[in-house]
This record gives structure tokens, C-alpha cells and sequence, in this order.
């Protein structure tokens, strides 16, 4: 029936993303829709289309349904590029916007804003073509059934597609009926679970297997997963850290240490204003799609300061302090909240503001000698390395450098250090990539969880006090009168409530602050939420939970995110929460629902070959083969003696304790007068205290 259409389609990739600042005001602007009085950033840059787009929500729905339209929802977000090229070519054309109005009922959807709507409609688009990715059009049922989706199309092919809608639409629609209700059954079986009643048998050869299928796919040459394009997926190598402290696995570490000292010195790295990109295109991490997304940054500062634990490289230390400092300059709000994202492109092309002609370089380099060192370090050639321009990325073994220009690494160093700020200086004259300014819940969870990993690992106050600031935040302003959260925050405005990642992340990130601070009421929120969630997100069959909370409006299947990617999945976060909050509160209930959630997931995870999409179960895994360490520390010196032990790497372990007892059980009858004692303890049996840190460690081997 769809044949035709599917024969124009053209994915043009999985990963494409851009974003530029929308001028809000309606003057001078010949066009407006029904975007122009929403918050999101990407839904302001289509507000004066030609296209009548409508935000998603249930005055389009019911408009939908009185006008018997079908409705093509598109999806994107402010940093995507091809989001933005289709919009040139297509969205802004008036001929294509006469079609898309007179037929159609077009909706816009910040993907970030509503994951939830974007799940529905790119699982359609994965069970219609196999592939997915941004910008997603779908087009639906005027109820909102899918019927077909896709993602970049050319103008040409998108106005052939229009066209065969709009036709089989008023000639059959029968046929588009029984497709929507084929493509919607398959949705709602997608992330279907059962319960499994089997033995709860967390096994080491069955952890180590599934572990081992992820080392094998390492690439050793350039790290990372081997070909293109190549994320940094920092949630597998945290699962290999944890495998490595756990086992004694060489091949675990040395592909976590191989995998950040290449994005380090690759082009996904911004060698001169610090922070990741979102990927690299190619399989060396040199040229990157250029946008800078919040979540990847918060997880690679918590992986490169707990990998920094382990090996003490001072190189993963700079590359924290860089990566802290960009998201500081560019993403940080005066609030104390982080921004989402920066654009991939600025005066509409990718990457123009961070690369570089030879000519530029050595014009600000006027030591011909220094330059010419300069150049070699980054890989700068007259020719360009990228694109008929350059990348800054290091591919030259220093030693080389400082043979072939007989210099030591002190004066590499200087040479470095001096030129650094002037070449920031003339690159920040530039036209700057756009803002997307919007606050999220769940990234600023991943930040703050990300900054509490670097004050553990390098003991610098001011990394704890912007989580904390951060914290303090989404305690103001996102939390409502009945407990739950909000998603987004923009203009002073909450208006979305939160999904399950947003809980899941900040419960971590509370949890985390509480075992550096010891405060106890980061841990009583962390509780709040974790109980807030399980009485409206749990499904009661299987005690996997939903997506959506069950007070959030019916979409065509409620979904549940049950595998991780480059955010660890939503129910595994959960699940390991629940492990965490069970042990503080021995809360039997919470322990149970975490390991029938693994053990829900074992079966499929030991089917497949695919551990990167497991990674954070198998931490939850490695965690259940053998007891975790509660270590508990009492006395006046309680919060130093917990900053000296955060400075190792613990694989398996939860920090409690504070100048007295406080109210968790653990620390009952544990305080001892003008001391301050430590307890290393497994199911609630604790050894003989100790007063050095260093003793504590050694009971914990």
C-alpha cells in the first residue's frame, strides 16, 4: 500500500544535528503559527514558517480529530542540523506549505522536551524502515496512530510524499486504518516484559560473558567501539572500570584508559575551550558533528575523574578541569542550572567557529618557530586536515615533536599554554553556535552527579558547590507541591512534567551529594522521589516501570525505556537507585523490585552480543555477585574522613554517616565520644572499626 513511499524515502543518517538563534519577535516577519508563545528553543526557530505548525498537545489533538485530518509530526531538536536543513529547503517554501495546511494538521515537537512522543514515532519509524533518527516525520491518523515515518527527505521527495498522502488518504483510507493499527499494535509490543519467577542467580561467569562480549568489540587501535561513526558511550566503560576492580580484567581498564586518551587528543574533543562533542563521524574521533549536548559532557566528566582514581593520568585531571570550565562559560545559568545544548553550525555552516586556516594560525603565532611547533602539535596543515580547513586534534607522539624541534616537554608545555588564550581570544570574535537555553531536568542530573565524581577524585570545593548550587535548583524550581518534578525549565517557566529519567537521574545525584557531604537530606529527597515513582510509574505485572507517570495524558502506547544507550535507559537507572535506597533505609521492598528487575532483564541480555545496550544492568549485576560495602563513618571528622576515602576509586560501595547518628539505622549506637570511627560492614555486619582511612580500604579488598 505504502510501496510507493517507501521507495522515496532517503534516511539520510541515524546521527545529524545543527541549531541556530531564533529571533523571537513577531515584527518584520511575514508568517507566524501557533509556536511563537512556546518556551522551546528549536519550536521558536519554525515559529515564523509558512508551515501553520502547532505545538504537541490536546487542543492539536482535537483539532486533528473535528477537521478529519491526518497529522505529520515532525521531530527534532535545536541542535540538530538536517532538523534544520529539511526546514530551508522544505518548511519554509510556501508551496510546500500550502499542501502540508490544506491537508494536514502539521505538529512540532522538541524531542527533548517530550521524549515520550518522540519514543512512539521513532519506534514506528524502526519497525516501518529498519533505521531511525533526526529530524523524524511521521504521519498519523488524525487520533494519532502512526502510519508511516521517516526521517530527512529533499524537498522534491517531500512534496511527492505529501502528495501520495493526501491521495490515499481521501481515496483509501481503509488502508492507512489498517496500517495504523498494525504499526500501533507493534509499538505496544516493543517493550514488552515478562516477569520472570526463575531463580535469582547473579553468577560471575554469566556477568563476566556478557562483559567480555563488550571488550571484544573495543577497537584497539583508536578505542572506543570499533567503526564509524563513534560515540563516547561513557556508561560502557564505567561498566568496565567496575569489571576491572572486580575481576582484575587488564583488558578492561586498558581499553577504558585506550578509548579517553583518543577522544582526548581527537577532534570530538575541543582542544582549545574544553567539552565533547556529541560524536565523531569517522572511526579515529577526529572530525566531530560539532554540537556539544550537556548529558554527554556531565557522564564524560564523572568517567574521566573515576578513571582518574584508578590510574592517577594527569591528563584525565586536565581534561576534567577544561571540560568543567566550557560548561561553565558557555552552558551554565545565572541560577545555578545548566543549558542543553550548542549548535553544530554558525552563519549556517558546520563547525565554522571552531577550525582554523594555517594562514589564521600563523598570523596569530608570530614566532615562525612556535608556530611551526603549534601546527605540528594540532595537526594543522596548509592544505587543512578536514574539509579544505583544520580540526585541531593531536596525532603526533609528543616525544616525536620534541625530538624534530629539540625542546623538552616543559617548553612543548609553555609553547602550548602561551597561545592557548590568544587563539580563544580571536576565535571568540566569531559568530558564536546558538544556545539552546532550556534547562532539563534529567541532563542537570548528569551534571551534577558528573561534578560530584570530580570533587571526589580531585578534592576542588568548587566542583562540589556547583552541584550543590545546581541541586539547590531543581529543588526551587522544579519540584511541585505533591513531590513530583518538572522536565524543562525555560523563562522562568516549568511546564512539562517529568518522565522517568528526570527522576531517576537527580535520585543518583542526590544519593551521590549525600556520600560527600553527608547531609542527610539529599538522601531524604533521593527517598521522596524513589517513593513518588514507584507509586506512579511502577507497571504491577512485571515492577518495570513506564516512561510516563499515570498521571500524564494516554499517547497511542505507554512505553517503557528498558535498554541504555548514551544515556544509560531509564529502568536501569531505577533499578539501581532502588539497590542504593533499599541498602541507606533497608528497605526490603525496594531491594526485592531491583533484583526482580534484573533478573527480568537477564535473559534477554544473555541472548545477545549487544552488552553496550546493557552496560548499567550489568553494573547493577557485578554489584549483586558479591555484598556492597556500607561503609559507615561517625564522629566530628565524619566529612573528611569520607572526602580522603572518595579520593579511591570504591567499585562496590555506599558511604553513610555524619558528626552524630542521624536517623538511618545503620549508624545506630555507632558514635563514639571524640572519635570518629569507621565501619566497614556487608549485609548490615560490620568488622571491627578503624580510625584510618587507609584501613578501611584494606577490609574492603
Amino acid at each position: 500500500m505504502l510501496r510507493y513511499i517507501a521507495i522515496l524515502t532517503l534516511v539520510v543518517t541515524f546521527y545529524s544535528c545543527k541549531s541556530s538563534q531564533s529571533n523571537n519577535s513577531q515584527d518584520d516577519h511575514e508568517y507566524t503559527n501557533n509556536l511563537v508563545n512556546e518556551s522551546s528553543p528549536y519550536l521558536l526557530q519554525h515559529a515564523h514558517n509558512p508551515v501553520d505548525w502547532h505545538p504537541w498537545n490536546e487542543e492539536t489533538l482535537a483539532k486533528a480529530k473535528a477537521e478529519d485530518k491526518m497529522m505529520i509530526i515532525s521531530i527534532g531538536y535545536a541542535a540538530c542540523h538536517w532538523c534544520h536543513v529539511m526546514e530551508h529547503e522544505s518548511f519554509e517554501d510556501t508551496t510546500i506549505a500550502r499542501i502540508m495546511n490544506e491537508n494536514f494538521i502539521p505538529v512540532k515537537v522538541d524531542r527533548e522536551e517530550r521524549p515520550d512522543v518522540d519514543d512512539v514515532y521513532m519506534t514506528a519509524c524502526q519497525l516501518i524502515t529498519g533505521r531511525g533518527g533526526w529530524p523524524l516525520n511521521a504521519f498519523a491518523m488524525p487520533d494519532g496512530r502512526p502510519v508511516w515515518a521517516g526521517t530527512y527527505f529533499p524537498k522534491d521527495q517531500w512534496t511527492d510524499i505529501l502528495n501520495q498522502f493526501t491521495k490515499i488518504y481521501k481515496d483509501d483510507k481503509a488502508k492507512l486504518e489498517d496500517s495504523a493499527q498494525k504499526i500501533t499494535q507493534g509499538i505496544a509490543s516493543r517493550d514488552a516484559i515478562q516477569i520472570n519467577t526463575g531463580e535469582q542467580n547473579y553468577d560471575l561467569q554469566a556477568y563476566s560473558k556478557s562483559t567480555n562480549n563488550l571488550i571484544d568489540k573495543i577497537d584497539w587501535d583508536k578505542g572506543g567501539r570499533k567503526g564509524a561513526p563513534k560515540f563516547p558511550m561513557p556508561n560502557n566503560f564505567d561498566l568496565l572500570l567496575k569489571y576491572h576492580a572486580m575481576t582484575g580484567d587488564k583488558r578492561a581498564l586498558e581499553g577504558t584508559a585506550l578509548t579517553l586518551d583518543e577522544m582526548a587528543s581527537g577532534g570530538i574533543y575541543d582542544q582549545l575551550g574544553g567539552g565533547f562533542s556529541r560524536y565523531s563521524v569517522d572511526e579515529e574521533w577526529l572530525a566531530p558533528h560539532f554540537e556539544k549536548m550537556l548529558y554527554d559532557n556531565g557522564q564524560l566528566i564523572n568517567l574521566y575523574s573515576n578513571t582518574y582514581k584508578v590510574t592517577k593520568n594527569p591528563e584525565y585531571k586536565r581534561i576534567v578541569e577544561e571540560t568543567v570550565a566550557f560548561a561553565e562559560r558557555e552552558l551554565l545559568d545565572d541560577a545555578g542550572a545548566y543549558y542543553s545544548s550548542l549548535d553544530a553550525d554558525s552563519e549556517g555552516e558546520e563547525g565554522k567557529f571552531y577550525v582554523w586556516s594555517q594562514t589564521e594560525v600563523d598570523s596569530l603565532i608570530t614566532d615562525p618557530n612556535h608556530a611551526k611547533i603549534f601546527s605540528e602539535y594540532y595537526t594543522i596543515k596548509s592544505g587543512g586536515n578536514w574539509e579544505s580547513t583544520n580540526i585541531l586534534y593531536v596525532t603526533d607522539d609528543a616525544e616525536k615533536i620534541l625530538y624534530n624541534n629539540k625542546i623538552n616537554h616543559a617548553q612543548l608545555d609553555e609553547i602550548l599554554q602561551r597561545y592557548h588564550p590568544i587563539l580563544m581570544a580571536h576565535r571568540d570574535t566569531r559568530v558564536r553556535p546558538g544556545t539552546d537555553d532550556k534547562v532539563l531536568t534529567s541532563w542537570n542530573g548528569l551534571m551534577i552527579d558528573g561534578l560530584v565524581e570530580a570533587y571526589k577524585a580531585f578534592g576542588d570545593q568548587s566542583y562540589l558547590d556547583k552541584a550543590k548550587r545546581a541541586m539547590k535548583f531543581i529543588q526551587d524550581k522544579q519540584v511541585k507541591k505533591d513531590g513530583s518534578l518538572y522536565r524543562n525549565y525555560k523563562d522562568g517557566k516549568s511546564a512539562i512534567n517529568a518522565f522517568l529519567d528526570d527522576y531517576a537521574t537527580i535520585i543518583k545525584a542526590a544519593t551521590n551529594l549525600y556520600q560527600v557531604t553527608l547531609d542527610e537530606s539529599y538522601l531524604q529527597f533521593a527517598r521522596q522521589l524513589t517513593e513518588y515513582t514507584t507509586q506512579h510509574f511502577v507497571d504491577p505485572e512485571n515492577q518495570m516501570f513506564h516512561y510516563t507517570s499515570n498521571q500524564d495524558a494516554d499517547l497511542v502506547a505507554r512505553k517503557k525505556e528498558l535498554a541504555d544507550n548514551v544515556i544509560p535507559g531509564s529502568n536501569s537507572m531505577m533499578a539501581r537507585n532502588l539497590y542504593a535506597i533499599g541498602l541507606y533505609f533497608d528497605n526490603k521492598e525496594y531491594k526485592a523490585q531491583a533484583k526482580q528487575m534484573l533478573n527480568n532483564m537477564l535473559p534477554q541480555i544473555e541472548a545477545t552480543k549487544s552488552t553496550d545496550y546493557y552496560s548499567n544492568w550489568l553494573q547493577l549485576h557485578g554489584d549483586l555477585i558479591n555484598p556492597t560495602y556500607e561503609v559507615a563513618i561517625v564522629g566530628p571528622d565524619a566529612v573528611a574522613k569520607a572526602k580522603e576515602l572518595n579520593t579511591s576509586y570504591l567499585s562496590n560501595a555506599i558511604i553513610l554517616g555524619g558528626t552524630d547518628e542521624g536517623t538511618l539505622a545503620l549508624l545506630k549506637d555507632k558514635l563514639q565520644d571524640g572519635e570518629t570511627m569507621i565501619y566497614v560492614c556487608q549485609n548490615k555486619v560490620c568488622k571491627f572499626p578503624v580510625t584510618e582511612v587507609s584501613k578501611a580500604l584494606e577490609l574492603m579488598k
